[in-house]
């Protein structure tokens, strides 16, 4: 009997996964045209002034440090698992989703720290609310290609507490944005509840 349970919870994450994919897959698709868009205006003005007969010096500018930006997100809690149960997102007639907002520091092109409070709504029964309020600051280990880890302490309004592995990866780039997506870890204690982890999938931009 348990063997059966654990075959369908595994056919049913594989196929929740499977539907996270396809909605990140159509997000992006999404974002990419105003990339695209934007690269295509740059390299018709570049063409413009080439054919004036001016030359361009090609020099990469460097940020100055330290630097402050902004971010805007979404994000869904996919599963959560503790010891007794699994518990999926969309399952149930209920629905959360929250809504990460914060601000970066960025000390250097490796590291920055990063202070973020995320409001989530809870759907269910035909009603809304909002159902927890999350602070969840962290330090930000920055790598090549637009991959960030960060590592997020957690501290919630229902009285849960713990850490949060961020994996961000930047995906678009434009002049006042960048699109970045992330998974995350969610590992949580306290309030009488049992151990929790989950994963949650994180769409959003950075003001540039």
């Amino acid at each position: 009997m348990k063997k059966h349970l654990s075959s369908a919870q595994q056919r049913a994450f594989n196929h929740l996964a499977w539907q996270t994919l396809g909605t990140a897959i159509i997000i992006t698709g999404l974002f990419i045209p105003l990339t695209l868009s934007a690269q295509k205006i740059q390299a018709t003005a570049a063409d413009s002034v080439k054919g004036q007969g001016v030359i361009i010096p090609q020099t990469a500018v460097k940020p100055t440090y330290p630097r402050v930006v902004g971010y805007l997100s979404f994000i869904l809690p996919l599963v959560t698992v503790t010891q007794d149960a699994t518990t999926h997102n969309f399952s149930n007639g209920a629905t959360s989703i929250g809504f990460p907002v914060g601000v970066n520091i960025l000390y250097s092109d490796k590291f920055g720290f990063s202070y973020e409070f995320t409001p989530t709504i809870k759907f269910s029964g035909g009603t809304s609310k909002t159902s927890n309020i999350l602070f969840d600051p962290g330090t930000m280990f920055r790598f090549q290609h637009g991959f960030t880890f960060i590592s997020r302490l957690a501290f919630e309004t229902s009285g849960r507490y713990g850490f949060t592995p961020v994996f961000n990866q930047v995906y678009a780039r434009t002049k006042d944005v960048n699109y970045f997506v992330a998974l995350s870890l969610p590992t949580r204690f306290g309030n009488s509840q049992e151990a929790s982890i989950g994963l949650n999938l994180q769409m959003g931009f950075t003001f540039n």
